[in-house]
């Protein structure tokens, strides 16, 4: 099979790769929470990709390929920068029960809180990284537990706990008010 043309493999990487930017940006302002960083996260995250697609099986998911190589980009720069702080779970939870009476005290309610997309915004920020991506991955983008877990390049029972988990506290902090919407176990 004759090798590809420098035009081809451009014009293939579009078709395969950009349709997916609005999906990468808006993880990358979630993750990297600036909205500067975050079009730094995705334009180093194309720039990556287009520099390895030759490394990339036609017919497979580009999308949870470029989602691997944006959070590889940003845990990679969040390392360099030494502004990562792992912090448990169970830390957290007195700050969400917090911010959860507080919510409740201000007089908004819990309802009006989750309607505000700031606060779950807020609520997200609170999350530490590895589950605020998940969530992101699964809950906001719709990859699968298989695919966030080859995006993450993590075990599939990793995604499944930090799912769970992130979720409890996602819920606590927005009051325990609103039931989850999402299934039980999506497609792996």
């Amino acid at each position: 099979m004759p090798a590809e043309t420098r035009d081809g493999r451009r014009s293939r990487f579009e078709s395969e790769a950009l349709p997916w930017m609005r999906s990468l940006y808006g993880f990358a302002v979630r993750l990297a929470r600036d909205p500067d960083d975050a079009s730094d996260l995705v334009q180093e995250s194309y720039l990556r990709a287009f520099r390895t697609f030759d490394n990339f099986v036609p017919g497979t998911n580009a999308k949870a390929w470029l989602f691997r190589i944006l959070f590889s980009v940003f845990a990679n720069d969040r390392r360099k920068r030494g502004r990562q702080r792992v912090v448990a779970a169970e830390e957290l939870e007195p700050h969400f029960d917090r911010v959860a009476m507080e919510t409740w005290r201000n007089g908004r309610g819990a309802a009006q809180a989750v309607e505000n997309a700031a606060v779950l915004e807020e609520a997200l920020a609170c999350l530490p990284e590895e589950f605020r991506a998940v969530v992101l991955l699964v809950d906001v983008e719709g990859l699968t537990y298989g695919e966030a877990a080859e995006a993450l390049e993590c075990p599939l029972g990793t995604v499944r706990s930090r799912l769970s988990r992130a979720r409890r506290s996602l819920f606590a902090v927005l009051g325990g008010r609103v039931p989850p919407r999402y299934p039980s176990s999506p497609e792996d």
